[in-house]
């Protein structure tokens, strides 16, 4: 099976145990049998859609895609890539509540803000967490938090949770 990649989920391929796949932003039916993308991706052709905002939604998008490959990953071997990333270890198995209430835009940050224990209000609101695509177009002026989205931003799952998560660990 031939299997196609976008840069976003590169690393996730690779570490999944995965040595023969294409990397194509724009992944066509002729490019492979399969892609593996980010899940808000839409293309024509077969596809694994994976999530990796959350320390826990990258561990299981590695095993997800490790199941593709000739040796299943344990936990113990998803883990490990863990160990380098000092908030993702924090956050991977996490339930922690805080009361801190924030209005929040795009799909993608109320993931992370939720798995960080945020509660996420639309009214009597501490911050607004907003990705940095939509500077300029939200509506509130105070306690803004940008985040970063998909420019301009490293590339490698571990290294993007950990910039985000520090940034909202401010807030704490």
């Amino acid at each position: 099976m031939k299997i196609v990649t976008t840069p976003m989920c590169e690393e996730i391929v690779r570490l999944a145990g995965m040595d023969d796949y294409v990397v194509n932003k724009f992944p066509q039916k002729d490019d492979g049998d399969l892609a593996v993308l980010l899940s808000e991706s839409r293309v024509d052709m077969p596809a694994l859609r994976i999530k990796i905002n959350t320390p826990s939604q990258i561990f299981e998008s590695i095993r997800e895609v490790s199941r593709l490959t000739s040796k299943e990953l344990d936990d113990d071997e998803i883990s490990s890539f863990f160990e380098d990333y000092e908030i993702c270890r924090k956050y991977l198995n996490c339930n922690v509540k805080r009361k801190i209430n924030v209005k929040v835009y795009s799909e993608f940050l109320k993931d992370i803000v939720s798995d960080m224990g945020f509660d996420i209000v639309s009214d009597d609101y501490r911050y607004v967490i907003y990705p940095d695509y939509l500077k300029g177009e939200v509506a509130e002026s105070d306690n803004l938090v940008e985040i970063p989205s998909h420019n301009e931003i490293s590339k490698n799952p571990f290294k993007k949770a950990e910039l985000r998560y520090g940034i909202l660990e401010n807030l704490i």
